[in-house]
């Protein structure tokens, strides 16, 4: 995307045609390789391969206290929520597939998370309407 991005348009939502994202961008999304360079992350200990997607501290505030459960683990690149619909789903949806992986993961369930991943990422579940989360109104 291109810089301040968040500052404009849509501000952390993405719509379709989003003019902020760039060239390059909308490649790297299409192939949905936009999460690789959160290696990096994972490397350095910050995240965890499978995890609950990061989370903005605007999204924190708005959420319920069983949903900040999903904070109780580190972020990852893939997640329970993201074999199951990711941005198709509603955002509370999403959120409590989260915490359900929080209270029920087990290396067993991590192991589903990485076979089922490619699938999700090349059969298009990984793909929305926009993929972005809309905040209600306050």
């Amino acid at each position: 995307m291109v810089v301040g991005a968040e500052r404009i348009g849509a501000g952390y939502a993405i719509d379709r045609g989003d003019a902020r994202i760039t060239r390059v961008g909308r490649l790297l999304r299409r192939l949905s390789l936009d999460e690789l360079p959160q290696l990096v992350n994972v490397l350095r200990g910050d995240m965890s391969l499978i995890g609950p997607r990061p989370t903005l501290a605007y999204q924190v505030e708005r959420y319920t206290p069983r949903q900040r459960r999903r904070l109780e683990v580190k972020p990852g690149l893939t997640g329970w929520a993201q074999i199951h619909g990711r941005a198709r789903l509603p955002w509370d949806e999403r959120i409590e597939l989260d915490v359900w992986y929080v209270e029920h993961r087990s290396p067993r369930i991590d192991l589903t998370i990485l076979l089922r991943t490619p699938l999700a990422l090349f059969g298009g579940t990984y793909r929305g309407e926009t993929g972005g989360w809309r905040p209600g109104p306050s």
